[in-house]
Protein backbone atom coordinates (compact mmCIF):
# COMPACT_ATOMS: atom_id res chain seq x y z
CA UNK A 1 0.00 0.00 0.00
CA UNK A 2 1.27 3.55 -0.99
CA UNK A 3 1.83 5.59 1.97
CA UNK A 4 -0.91 8.36 2.97
CA UNK A 5 -0.40 11.56 0.83
CA UNK A 6 -3.03 13.69 2.15
CA UNK A 7 -5.94 13.51 5.07
CA UNK A 8 -8.21 11.76 2.89
CA UNK A 9 -6.24 8.66 2.59
CA UNK A 10 -5.47 9.05 5.93
CA UNK A 11 -9.17 8.33 6.58
CA UNK A 12 -9.22 5.16 4.25
CA UNK A 13 -6.59 3.52 6.81
CA UNK A 14 -8.83 4.05 9.81
CA UNK A 15 -11.54 1.25 10.90
CA UNK A 16 -13.67 4.21 11.00
CA UNK A 17 -15.44 3.12 14.22
CA UNK A 18 -15.52 6.74 15.26
CA UNK A 19 -14.26 5.11 19.35
CA UNK A 20 -12.86 8.62 20.20
CA UNK A 21 -10.04 7.03 21.87
CA UNK A 22 -8.11 9.57 20.14
CA UNK A 23 -9.59 12.15 21.77
CA UNK A 24 -11.03 13.61 18.11
CA UNK A 25 -14.97 13.89 17.54
CA UNK A 26 -14.88 11.11 14.48
CA UNK A 27 -12.28 9.43 12.52
CA UNK A 28 -12.89 12.60 10.06
CA UNK A 29 -11.70 14.82 12.58
CA UNK A 30 -8.93 12.82 13.41
CA UNK A 31 -7.35 11.91 9.97
CA UNK A 32 -7.73 16.12 9.19
CA UNK A 33 -6.14 16.39 12.60
CA UNK A 34 -2.97 13.84 11.77
CA UNK A 35 -3.03 15.96 7.99
CA UNK A 36 -2.18 19.53 9.85
CA UNK A 37 0.17 18.46 12.07
CA UNK A 38 -2.24 18.32 15.22
CA UNK A 39 -2.49 14.39 15.91
CA UNK A 40 -0.06 11.89 15.02
CA UNK A 41 -0.99 8.54 13.54
CA UNK A 42 -0.16 6.60 16.68
CA UNK A 43 -2.78 7.99 18.42
CA UNK A 44 -4.86 5.95 16.79
CA UNK A 45 -5.58 3.05 19.32
CA UNK A 46 -6.48 0.17 16.16
CA UNK A 47 -4.16 0.90 13.52
CA UNK A 48 -1.35 -1.85 13.22
CA UNK A 49 2.24 -0.98 14.19
CA UNK A 50 3.51 -1.64 10.28
CA UNK A 51 1.00 0.66 9.17
CA UNK A 52 2.39 3.50 12.01
CA UNK A 53 5.52 3.09 10.93
CA UNK A 54 5.41 3.00 7.22
CA UNK A 55 3.73 6.37 7.27
CA UNK A 56 6.21 7.83 10.20
CA UNK A 57 9.29 7.20 7.88
CA UNK A 58 6.93 8.95 5.54
CA UNK A 59 7.07 12.38 8.10
CA UNK A 60 10.86 12.14 8.71
CA UNK A 61 11.20 13.13 5.50
CA UNK A 62 8.30 15.63 5.20
CA UNK A 63 10.47 17.12 8.29
CA UNK A 64 13.94 17.54 6.38
CA UNK A 65 11.74 18.92 3.37
CA UNK A 66 10.12 21.44 5.52
CA UNK A 67 13.90 22.07 7.21
CA UNK A 68 14.95 23.04 3.85
CA UNK A 69 12.11 25.04 2.59
CA UNK A 70 12.19 27.18 5.73
CA UNK A 71 16.01 27.64 4.56
CA UNK A 72 14.78 28.88 1.43
CA UNK A 73 11.97 30.78 2.60
CA UNK A 74 14.54 32.98 5.00
CA UNK A 75 16.12 33.44 1.85
CA UNK A 76 13.60 35.06 -0.07
CA UNK A 77 13.00 37.65 2.49
CA UNK A 78 16.39 38.45 3.33
CA UNK A 79 16.27 39.11 -0.62
CA UNK A 80 13.67 41.35 -0.43
CA UNK A 81 15.31 43.80 1.76
CA UNK A 82 17.92 44.43 -0.98
CA UNK A 83 15.12 44.67 -3.85
CA UNK A 84 12.99 47.68 -5.25
CA UNK A 85 9.90 47.10 -4.48
CA UNK A 86 8.32 49.94 -6.39
CA UNK A 87 9.72 48.50 -9.24
CA UNK A 88 8.62 45.42 -8.49
CA UNK A 89 4.81 46.31 -7.38
CA UNK A 90 4.56 47.72 -10.82
CA UNK A 91 5.91 44.60 -12.76
CA UNK A 92 3.83 42.24 -10.55
CA UNK A 93 0.32 43.86 -10.65
CA UNK A 94 0.63 45.34 -7.16
CA UNK A 95 0.58 48.45 -5.17
CA UNK A 96 3.32 50.16 -3.31
CA UNK A 97 2.45 52.46 -0.33
CA UNK A 98 3.96 52.83 3.29
CA UNK A 99 6.49 50.77 2.56
CA UNK A 100 4.90 47.85 1.52
CA UNK A 101 4.03 45.73 -1.63
CA UNK A 102 0.46 44.41 -1.45
CA UNK A 103 -1.35 42.27 -4.16
CA UNK A 104 -4.52 39.86 -3.71
CA UNK A 105 -3.80 36.59 -2.86
CA UNK A 106 -7.33 34.62 -4.14
CA UNK A 107 -8.78 37.47 -3.39
CA UNK A 108 -7.25 38.52 -0.05
CA UNK A 109 -4.63 41.30 0.48
CA UNK A 110 -0.94 39.78 1.03
CA UNK A 111 1.59 42.47 1.76
CA UNK A 112 5.45 42.25 2.55
CA UNK A 113 7.21 45.21 3.70
CA UNK A 114 10.90 46.55 2.89
CA UNK A 115 12.57 43.96 5.69
CA UNK A 116 11.08 41.25 3.81
CA UNK A 117 8.23 41.22 7.02
CA UNK A 118 4.61 39.11 6.14
CA UNK A 119 0.83 40.55 6.83
CA UNK A 120 -2.55 39.23 5.11
CA UNK A 121 -5.64 38.74 5.26
CA UNK A 122 -5.19 35.05 5.17
CA UNK A 123 -2.96 32.98 6.99
CA UNK A 124 0.34 33.25 5.82
CA UNK A 125 1.18 29.02 4.73
CA UNK A 126 4.23 28.16 3.09
CA UNK A 127 2.47 27.29 0.04
CA UNK A 128 1.91 30.94 -0.57
CA UNK A 129 4.14 32.45 1.28
CA UNK A 130 7.53 30.85 -1.22
CA UNK A 131 5.27 31.30 -4.21
CA UNK A 132 4.75 34.94 -3.43
CA UNK A 133 8.40 36.33 -2.36
CA UNK A 134 9.13 34.17 -5.63
CA UNK A 135 6.82 36.26 -8.09
CA UNK A 136 7.69 40.04 -6.83
CA UNK A 137 11.75 38.88 -7.03
CA UNK A 138 11.76 37.02 -9.73
CA UNK A 139 8.79 36.98 -12.12
CA UNK A 140 8.94 38.93 -15.40
CA UNK A 141 5.40 40.78 -15.35
CA UNK A 142 4.00 39.19 -18.42
CA UNK A 143 0.49 40.31 -19.15
CA UNK A 144 -1.47 37.04 -18.64
CA UNK A 145 -1.90 35.60 -22.63
CA UNK A 146 -5.70 33.60 -22.17
CA UNK A 147 -4.00 30.58 -23.42
CA UNK A 148 -4.53 27.65 -21.52
CA UNK A 149 -2.01 25.01 -21.34
CA UNK A 150 -1.57 21.77 -19.02
CA UNK A 151 1.12 21.51 -16.30
CA UNK A 152 3.28 19.73 -18.66
CA UNK A 153 3.45 21.92 -21.27
CA UNK A 154 4.93 24.35 -18.75
CA UNK A 155 9.29 24.71 -18.56
CA UNK A 156 10.05 21.36 -16.97
CA UNK A 157 6.70 20.58 -15.96
CA UNK A 158 6.78 16.96 -17.95
CA UNK A 159 9.52 15.50 -15.50
CA UNK A 160 7.53 16.74 -12.81
CA UNK A 161 4.60 16.05 -14.03
CA UNK A 162 3.89 12.72 -12.70
CA UNK A 163 4.34 13.99 -9.48
CA UNK A 164 1.91 17.11 -10.18
CA UNK A 165 -0.67 14.48 -10.84
CA UNK A 166 -0.34 12.83 -7.76
CA UNK A 167 -0.14 15.62 -5.03
CA UNK A 168 -2.41 17.99 -7.16
CA UNK A 169 -4.42 16.57 -9.38
CA UNK A 170 -5.78 13.28 -7.93
CA UNK A 171 -6.04 14.98 -4.68
CA UNK A 172 -8.65 17.56 -5.48
CA UNK A 173 -10.70 15.15 -8.35
CA UNK A 174 -11.13 12.47 -4.72
CA UNK A 175 -12.66 16.26 -3.26
CA UNK A 176 -14.60 17.15 -6.47
CA UNK A 177 -16.22 13.52 -6.45
CA UNK A 178 -17.49 13.53 -3.09
CA UNK A 179 -18.00 17.23 -2.59
CA UNK A 180 -18.87 18.70 -6.40
CA UNK A 181 -20.91 21.75 -4.92
CA UNK A 182 -17.40 22.51 -2.96
CA UNK A 183 -16.22 23.96 -6.88
CA UNK A 184 -19.60 26.51 -6.46
CA UNK A 185 -18.14 27.69 -3.67
CA UNK A 186 -14.89 28.21 -4.90
CA UNK A 187 -16.80 31.01 -6.83
CA UNK A 188 -17.44 33.07 -3.73
CA UNK A 189 -14.85 31.93 -0.95
CA UNK A 190 -11.82 32.27 -2.75
CA UNK A 191 -12.79 34.85 -5.68
CA UNK A 192 -13.08 32.59 -8.12
CA UNK A 193 -14.62 33.04 -11.64
CA UNK A 194 -16.81 30.45 -12.91
CA UNK A 195 -16.57 30.30 -16.78
CA UNK A 196 -17.31 29.20 -20.00
CA UNK A 197 -16.89 25.46 -19.82
CA UNK A 198 -13.25 24.31 -21.40
CA UNK A 199 -12.25 21.73 -22.90
CA UNK A 200 -16.01 20.38 -22.97
CA UNK A 201 -15.43 19.97 -19.41
CA UNK A 202 -18.69 19.97 -16.88
CA UNK A 203 -17.68 22.77 -14.51
CA UNK A 204 -14.42 25.32 -15.44
CA UNK A 205 -13.12 27.64 -12.83
CA UNK A 206 -10.48 30.31 -12.79
CA UNK A 207 -8.67 30.85 -9.67
CA UNK A 208 -5.73 33.74 -8.92
CA UNK A 209 -3.62 32.62 -6.36
CA UNK A 210 -1.48 35.54 -7.92
CA UNK A 211 -2.76 38.53 -10.07
CA UNK A 212 -0.43 37.44 -13.29
CA UNK A 213 -0.74 33.39 -12.40
CA UNK A 214 -4.24 32.21 -12.82
CA UNK A 215 -5.24 28.52 -12.21
CA UNK A 216 -8.03 26.75 -14.05
CA UNK A 217 -9.98 23.69 -12.66
CA UNK A 218 -11.85 21.57 -15.05
CA UNK A 219 -13.60 18.83 -13.65
CA UNK A 220 -15.59 16.26 -15.77
CA UNK A 221 -18.24 13.93 -14.28
CA UNK A 222 -18.22 9.78 -14.67
CA UNK A 223 -20.47 9.12 -18.09
CA UNK A 224 -20.66 6.24 -19.66
CA UNK A 225 -18.99 3.79 -17.87
CA UNK A 226 -15.96 6.46 -17.30
CA UNK A 227 -14.63 7.50 -14.03
CA UNK A 228 -14.41 11.36 -13.24
CA UNK A 229 -11.80 13.44 -14.02
CA UNK A 230 -10.27 16.86 -12.88
CA UNK A 231 -6.90 18.78 -14.76
CA UNK A 232 -5.55 21.96 -13.86
CA UNK A 233 -5.10 24.32 -16.30
CA UNK A 234 -2.17 27.47 -16.39
CA UNK A 235 -2.21 30.48 -18.60
CA UNK A 236 0.86 30.10 -21.04
CA UNK A 237 3.20 32.69 -19.26
CA UNK A 238 3.01 31.18 -15.67
CA UNK A 239 6.24 29.54 -16.23
CA UNK A 240 7.54 33.10 -16.57
CA UNK A 241 6.12 34.87 -14.44
CA UNK A 242 6.89 32.57 -11.77
CA UNK A 243 9.22 29.18 -11.93
CA UNK A 244 7.68 25.59 -12.51
CA UNK A 245 8.81 24.75 -8.76
CA UNK A 246 6.20 27.97 -7.74
CA UNK A 247 3.56 26.86 -9.97
CA UNK A 248 3.81 23.34 -8.47
CA UNK A 249 3.96 24.27 -4.86
CA UNK A 250 1.01 27.12 -5.46
CA UNK A 251 -1.14 23.26 -7.13
CA UNK A 252 -0.01 21.37 -4.10
CA UNK A 253 -1.42 23.72 -1.34
CA UNK A 254 -4.44 24.39 -3.30
CA UNK A 255 -5.09 20.71 -2.90
CA UNK A 256 -4.00 20.47 0.74
CA UNK A 257 -7.13 23.01 1.45
CA UNK A 258 -9.11 22.27 -0.79
CA UNK A 259 -9.01 18.79 0.96
CA UNK A 260 -8.86 20.24 4.74
CA UNK A 261 -12.35 22.47 3.52
CA UNK A 262 -14.11 19.12 2.45
CA UNK A 263 -13.19 18.00 5.70
CA UNK A 264 -14.76 20.06 7.42
CA UNK A 265 -17.49 20.17 5.43
CA UNK A 266 -18.09 16.63 5.27
CA UNK A 267 -17.75 16.63 9.56
CA UNK A 268 -20.37 19.08 9.51
CA UNK A 269 -22.73 17.53 7.69
CA UNK A 270 -21.79 14.30 10.14
CA UNK A 271 -22.67 16.02 12.81
CA UNK A 272 -26.13 17.97 11.21
CA UNK A 273 -27.46 14.41 10.44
Amino acid sequence: MPQPKNAMEIFQLLDKSNCRECREKSCLAFAGAVFTGKKKLNECPKLDQETIERFSGKAERQETAEQNRDEYFSKLKNEIANHDLPAAAQRAGARFSDGKLTLKVLGKDFSVDTNGNLSAEIHINPWVAIPFLTYVLYGKGLPISGNWVSFRELKDGKEMYPLFQKRCEEPMKRVADIYTDLFDDLVHIFSGKQVVKQFESDISVVLHPLPRVPIMVCYWFPEDGLESSLNLFFDETADQNLDTDSVFTLGAGLAQMLTKIALRHGFAEAVSS
